[in-house]
């Protein structure tokens, strides 16, 4: 079996650049960023502002929740939301090699707090989240909601060498329809230890694309993501992504493809299990539920006009997590 810190034998691996958030030379980023994006779509933020040590607590508290029983993590299943637990194989991803079965992941959804009483909280990916009772995790409500703040503030950062990549101002993505209002979810992810077998369809996490602007990832040391740069060869080449203490893994999602005109592209990933248990949390990026995605006026020309039509991003990413996500009602039936 294969030790934790040890490079997969036999594979390819993906070396991606880093962009340091405290580098003074923003020239440099939007360079090494623009390169990035071009090349594969993803690329390492190194120097963010989150400690290491709180990232290590937020890693233990997430291993707490799902060491609780099976019982237990089903109080707070996700509900129409998309707030709170996702059992193993409640997600699939890649229904043309996932056949027979899910991700072998679980997860857990934590996304704005929006009061119930607030006339916001009627939209489809705002609302209260769903929290384990402060008697069987104490604290834990606390840790996530602060590293939800904290990662937030990041993905802004990294939003606005984007902006200046795409020729556009820097604060372009700041606007209150954007990144003002975000739709924000962060997604604690446990993988329990599974060994994929692409040859049956069987995956940690299955080929796909991120549905939105940006992800943030955290990961632990467990070598497990793959990016593939070219969706279209054949046969797809994988190349595994190193893990980077104390850095998070940023990947571009369809939307900004959208938003670009497919000059920067989304970049198909999946997660191979190895047979050792993995923890990672991935942080996905959305303007508000009002934007209207449409081709950035850098990014078109008569000889390039848009290949997209505008869509509502509250629209657009209710259809993605339908697609993807078990119905709620096969947890019912299993209840009652």
């Amino acid at each position: 079996m294969q030790k934790q810190n040890e490079t997969p034998a036999s594979t390819e691996i993906s070396f991606l650049n880093c962009i340091d958030l405290s580098n003074p030379d923003t020239q440099q980023s939007v360079s090494l960023l623009k390169q990035a994006c071009l090349d594969c779509g993803f690329f390492y933020v190194t120097n963010h502002g989150i400690s290491q040590e709180f990232m290590e607590e937020v890693f233990s508290q997430s291993r707490k929740f799902f060491e609780l029983p099976s019982s237990e993590k089903m109080k707070v299943l996700r509900n129409e939301k998309h707030r709170g637990y996702t059992p193993v194989l409640d997600e699939l991803l890649d229904p043309d090699n996932q056949i027979h079965v899910g991700d072998y992941k679980e997860g857990y959804y934590v996304g704005v707090e929006v009061p119930e009483d607030d006339p916001e909280a009627h939209k489809p990916f705002y609302g209260p989240n769903v929290w384990p009772e402060d008697g069987i995790l104490p604290g834990w409500r606390q840790t996530m909601e602060k590293f939800h703040q904290q990662a937030l503030g990041v993905a802004r950062a990294v939003a606005r060498i984007i902006a200046l990549a795409l020729d556009l101002e820097a604060d372009f993505f700041d606007k209150p329809e954007m990144l003002g209002h975000p739709i924000a979810v962060m997604r604690l992810l446990h993988y329990a230890g599974q060994i994929s077998d692409p040859s049956k369809g069987l995956y940690g996490a299955g080929a796909h694309s991120d549905y939105g602007l940006i992800t943030l990832l955290a990961t632990d040391d467990v070598y497990g993501l793959q990016i593939c740069k070219d969706k279209d060869a054949q046969p797809q080449v994988w190349e595994f992504v190193a893990p980077l203490k104390g850095a998070f893994i940023v990947n571009l999602g369809d939307m900004l493809e959208r938003w670009s005109n497919c000059i920067f592209k989304s970049t198909l990933h999946r997660v191979l299990g190895n047979g050792q248990e993995r923890y990672s949390i991935a942080y996905f990026v959305e303007p508000s539920h009002e934007c209207l995605v449409e081709c950035l006026p850098t990014c078109k020309s008569e000889k390039k006009p848009p290949k997209f039509p505008p869509i509502k991003c509250g629209t657009y990413l209710s259809q993605r997590y339908k697609d993807t996500h078990a119905n709620l009602n096969v947890y019912n039936k299993h209840q009652s």
